[in-house]
């Protein structure tokens, strides 16, 4: 018996190496990095996987006392952050280069999965002279890996940068310095809130995907070391909260939402500079503030639920410098609960819906030496709790603020 499983082993490898030399444009890389984050926060956060990706700082629990329970600090060491790639490269089909790629981290799927294998990306690519095709689950289009803040910090600007990861067809095509990308998208990690809470059935239950329209202009002189990119990215998304009414009826009501972004960095070899800004409803599935809330309760004469957007604006700007070994940078981040075109009278299916405004500060030093990065950084975020109006706007806001000291170390390969 174990004669035979040798011997087909050897054939096994035999034919592997038989196709790599028959097909030389064949071929798998792996790549990843060993990362812990150890952190320190001044007080109790509203964050996912013990911690690790902090949204914000929680408001004030009064005990009997009057004494804020949330006002207690909290300390993690997490690894949770380790990564490994793959990147598998064929002969062309159709005319086109292939190629296909995959990664994963230990982040979990769920905060009771942490330190669990969890699927990040997974796609196959089409890649011709100017048209380029993606399938798979990838980044969501209005977080642009072009132009995303480059905090120590998972979070990644998150909630005033779109964060998201979706299964989506993404076609792409480039006129010179231009280009333009049409995406359809579903949802799996990053839902949208309802009901049911957290859960892709809701956009599912709609019958088609989202949609999103992306155009920027990319311009790179490599000789003189400069990139100049400025884009504006657009976002359709319908969501069926319910198909029955709590009185029984069949409902096909849509909460329905456009978001609109807008960014800009230069690059030299010295700095880089980056800007975003967003705007627009329901973008709980962005890791971002809003949602939609219930403007029309249903009744046993046949009215069934309506829906209206929760909107907020949003802007960031980061800066860094560009030396290998050493690398200074600072982010800064503001997001505006801007409210709903309508007023609440059910649910407010939102993140932060008694938050007004929040902001963020957070200066990082960079030092790399070959494959191993140390990377302190402080963040200092401030979240205004108030009394929420019909309206979804707040009201009578009171800061409370929450520094992180953070501490990432790095091994790539």
């Amino acid at each position: 018996m174990k004669k035979i499983v040798l011997f087909l082993l050897i054939c096994v490898a035999s034919g592997i190496m038989l196709q790599a030399q028959e097909s030389p444009k064949f071929g798998v890389k792996f790549s990843g990095f060993v990362k812990t984050d150890i952190f320190w926060d001044s007080r109790q956060t509203v964050s996912v996987r013990e911690g690790h990706f902090l949204l914000y700082p929680k408001n004030e629990s009064l005990d009997i006392n009057g004494e804020d329970i949330n006002d207690k600090s909290n300390f993690n060491m997490l690894s949770i952050q380790t990564r490994l790639r793959a990147l598998a490269t064929g002969p062309d089909v159709l005319g086109a280069k292939t190629s296909a790629f995959v990664e994963g981290a230990f982040f979990g799927a769920i905060n009771s999965d942490v330190n669990t294998f969890r699927l990040r990306h997974a796609f196959v690519k089409l890649a011709w002279t100017k048209t380029q095709l993606l399938v798979g689950q990838y980044w969501h289009p209005m977080f642009n890996t072009k132009c995303y803040p480059g905090t120590v910090s998972f979070n990644t600007g998150a909630p005033f940068q779109p964060f998201s990861r979706n299964p989506q067809i993404r076609l792409t095509r480039k006129m010179g310095d231009f280009n333009l990308a049409l995406t359809a998208l579903s949802q799996r990690d990053f839902a949208s809130f309802g009901p049911g809470g957290a859960n892709s059935v809701y956009l599912r239950n709609t019958g088609y995907p989202a949609f999103n329209l992306r155009f920027e202009y990319n311009k790179i002189n490599k000789d003189n070391g400069t990139e100049f990119l400025i884009g504006i990215s657009t976002n359709y998304k319908a969501l069926t909260p319910r198909l029955v009414t709590t009185e029984n009826y069949k409902t096909s009501n849509t909460a329905n939402s456009a978001s609109f972004t807008g960014f800009i960095k230069y690059k030299n070899k010295k700095i880089t500079v980056k800007a975003n800004g967003f705007y627009g409803g329901d973008a709980f599935n962005l890791t971002m503030l809003g949602g939609y809330g219930v403007t029309t309760l249903s009744d046993t004469s046949g009215i069934l639920e309506e829906y209206s957007c929760v909107r907020n604006a949003s802007f960031w700007t980061d800066f860094h410098t560009n030396g290998k070994k050493w690398q200074f940078g600072l982010f800064a981040g503001y997001s505006k609960n801007l409210g709903s075109d309508n007023d609440i009278v059910g649910t407010n299916y939102s993140r932060g819906s008694n938050i007004d405004h929040l902001y963020r500060i957070s200066p990082r030093v960079i030092f790399n030496a070959g494959k191993f990065r140390i990377a302190p950084e402080i963040e200092y975020t401030v979240a205004a709790y108030g009394s929420t109006q019909a309206n979804g706007t707040v009201e009578d806001a009171k800061e409370i603020g929450n520094v992180r000291v953070l501490l990432g170390v790095y091994y790539f390969f």
